[in-house]
């Protein structure tokens, strides 16, 4: 169980923090950098799940993204704390990212895809509002994925977290393309030169 009843600690005022277990670290430490970054990408998900609501998708479409959207969101809370735990830290039980959901979001990317044609040239992100912060959610991911590499080079980390954020940056690049379809939104082609 959380219990978050006082929330400054005042640990932030000498520039430091602690992780799960106690340690204190920089706060411009790769490892922060790596699940603040996730952070910035879980809010960027509630800014697509908002302006979801308004958009005048089939309620069935909605739902179905809104759920997705859900799984999400709790997926990169457990990644957060994947990444904010080190692994002699960790306790049975613990939320983490696992095979299982790298394997969803194959399983949709696959099923998604199949209901999309095929490109022909690059996607420009924008189109609607969907679709342009599912685009930023993915751009976002590719920074938490590299800050994360570059962290693993220094710590040991969950087997999953990477291999986890390269799908879902694949993944919300499907979710795009299926929100400009279903919610009959543009989808904006390269046209190089």
């Amino acid at each position: 169980m959380v219990r978050l009843n006082r929330i400054y600690t005042r640990t932030g005022d000498k520039g430091t923090t602690r992780l799960v277990g106690a340690q204190e670290v920089p706060k411009d430490s790769l490892r922060i950098e790596a699940y603040g970054t996730v952070d910035e990408l879980n809010t960027i998900v509630g800014l697509v799940r908002t302006f979801l609501e308004p958009s005048s998708a089939d309620p069935a479409v909605k739902e179905q993204l809104r759920s997705w959207l859900k799984v999400l969101q709790n997926d990169l809370f457990n990644l957060g704390s994947d990444l904010a735990t080190r692994l002699p830290d960790r306790w049975s039980g613990m939320p983490l990212i696992g095979q299982a959901q790298i394997d969803a979001l194959e399983v949709l990317m696959d099923t998604l895809n199949d209901e999309l044609p095929d490109l022909t040239s690059f996607v420009l992100p924008g189109g609607g509002p969907v679709n342009a912060f599912l685009h930023q959610a993915r751009t976002v991911c590719r920074r938490a994925e590299r800050l994360t590499i570059a962290l693993s080079r220094e710590e040991a980390l969950g087997d999953f977290v990477v291999p986890y954020l390269n799908r879902l940056s694949d993944a919300l690049f499907v979710w795009s393309r299926w929100v400009s379809k279903r919610l009959g939104e543009a989808e904006y082609l390269w046209e190089p030169g």
